[in-house]
Order: C-alpha cells, then sequence, then structure tokens
C-alpha cells in the first residue's frame, strides 16, 4: 500500500464545535485480521492496530471500489473519500483492549501443482502458450515477473483479539464489520458514552492512538511514538501543547478531523 504524505491543514477549517457525541466501543475479532503493515523478505507482518481509515471504510462512511483501474491504479483516493466526513464524524485508530496482541502465523503458497510452470506478469503460467509474446531479457526462459508473491508466511492479528477506540459524531453503527485485506469478520459492541469537555492551551499526555495526519496545525506535538505503517504513520504517548479534548479518562488533542478537518475547497 501506497504511503500518504499530507500536509496539516489550518487547525479548525470546516469543523462543527465539537462533537455532541462519544462512544467507546470493542472490537472483537471472530476472524483472523490482516494488513501488510510490514514486509520483511517473504514475510508479511500485521501490526497490533487497526487503523482508523481502515475502520472508516468498513463501517461504510466511505466507499472505494474494490478493485482500481487505469490512472487510478496506485494512487490512493483518501483525500476525496474522507474529506466530506469532516465535522460529521470521525474514529480514532484502534489499541489494543489488553496492552497486548496475539497473532498467529500461516503459510500461503499460490504456485502450481502442475510439471511446468513459469512466473509471468501477475500469474502464474502452467503452460507455454500461456507465456506473454515478449521477453524481458535475452534467455528464452526471462519473462515479466509477477507484481504479487506467490510464496511467503502472513503474520495475522489471531481471532478473539479485543481492540478499543473511540468514535465521535452521530452516526448508527452496524453490528458487524469486514476488516483488512481479507475482509474479515469484527464484531462491535459499545461500552460507554462520554460527554466532550473542551480544555484549554496547557501541556497534556494521550494514551491512544493517533493518526498522524489528522491533528492540525495548531498541536504542538512534544514527544510521541511512532507506528510507521502504511498508509499513514500512528503516533502512542502523545505529548503535546495546545487545545485538547477530555472524554471520560481520555485525553486528545482537540478538533480532530479525517485529514486534519480538511475540505475540498480549503
Amino acid at each position: 500500500m501506497q504511503q500518504l504524505e499530507l500536509p496539516l491543514a489550518s487547525p479548525t477549517q470546516g469543523l462543527k464545535q465539537p462533537f455532541k457525541k462519544v462512544i467507546l466501543i470493542e472490537l472483537w475479532c471472530a476472524e483472523p485480521v490482516f494488513f501488510a503493515s510490514r514486509e520483511l523478505s517473504d514475510t508479511y507482518y500485521t501490526e497490533g492496530v487497526i487503523g482508523n481509515y481502515a475502520l472508516a471504510y468498513a463501517l461504510g462512511w466511505a466507499r472505494s471500489p474494490y478493485r482500481l483501474r487505469g490512472k487510478a491504479t496506485g494512487k490512493p483516493t483518501y483525500i476525496s473519500d474522507l474529506t466530506p466526513l469532516a465535522g460529521d464524524c470521525y474514529i480514532l485508530p484502534a489499541w489494543s483492549a489488553k496492552g497486548k496482541v496475539s497473532y498467529r502465523f500461516e503459510r500461503f503458497n499460490g504456485l502450481s501443482d502442475s510439471y511446468w510452470f513459469a512466473m509471468t506478469n501477475n500469474r502464474v503460467a502452467t503452460a507455454r502458450q500461456d507465456l506473454p509474446l515478449k521477453r524481458t531479457g535475452k534467455k528464452p526462459n526471462t519473462y515479466r515477473p509477477s507484481n504479487f508473491p506467490q510464496t511467503g508466511r502472513l503474520r495475522l492479528i489471531e481471532r478473539g483479539n479485543r481492540f478499543h477506540t473511540l468514535v465521535f459524531g452521530e452516526r448508527e453503527l452496524p453490528e458487524y464489520i469486514r476488516v483488512g485485506k481479507f475482509m474479515s469478520k469484527v464484531r462491535v459492541t459499545i461500552l460507554d458514552e462520554f460527554n466532550l469537555v473542551t480544555m484549554p492551551v496547557s501541556n497534556y499526555e494521550s494514551k491512544v492512538l493517533l493518526n498522524s495526519a489528522d491533528l492540525t496545525k495548531e498541536t504542538n506535538l512534544l514527544s510521541f511514538d511512532l507506528i510507521a505503517i502504511p498508509p499513514v504513520s500512528l503516533l502512542r504517548n502523545l505529548r503535546f501543547q495546545g487545545k485538547a479534548w477530555q472524554i471520560g479518562d481520555f485525553i486528545v488533542p482537540a478538533n480532530l478531523g479525517f485529514l486534519g478537518g480538511r475540505r475540498r475547497d480549503g
């Protein structure tokens, strides 16, 4: 997945101040969940978090075609998909409810069992007549490489893991959602509901996960732990200076919104 790099937007542009309703929800993994967070050799690792952009799509707040074709291939559409949500709803990246995530490893093998096969463009050819007409080298057995891995290992979030996150806004939540590259089933449970209290400019510490592209320019970052995953890096244990929102026992930077509260006209 391509890394998304965005400039931070103006602090309050397009936002309704503040959200009236904030809900604490639990996400229970009914099936193993996979994201290609990191790729090391032939192993594809899922980080122990669930990104808020993935949750926005899973909840049906944003829509995107399953397959991108033509010029749209390889170009993220987060700005056009998520910008209309600014000020209407928001969700934080989900963190482990127990502070520790359990994983499982699986091996995949997409190679053919036939006597002869060759790697071609995006697939495995099992007959010589299936090979492309144009070779990339002078040798008779040099063909265009496949863009997808044919063998390897996956580290998935094991079924039964529980994650927590905060939902801002008046959106109705489904009982189940589908998450990740394998569209794994995840149950959504409402745990609590809070009022949002705006805090004055000061130094604060936030224990929740935060999306680095969703912070406003007004928030001065002092220190944090970085989780470098696509499409946007996440922040943990953030110490910041600026206005804050208090939601129960949680503290987050004020004016959070998808892509920093960006609008199409801004």
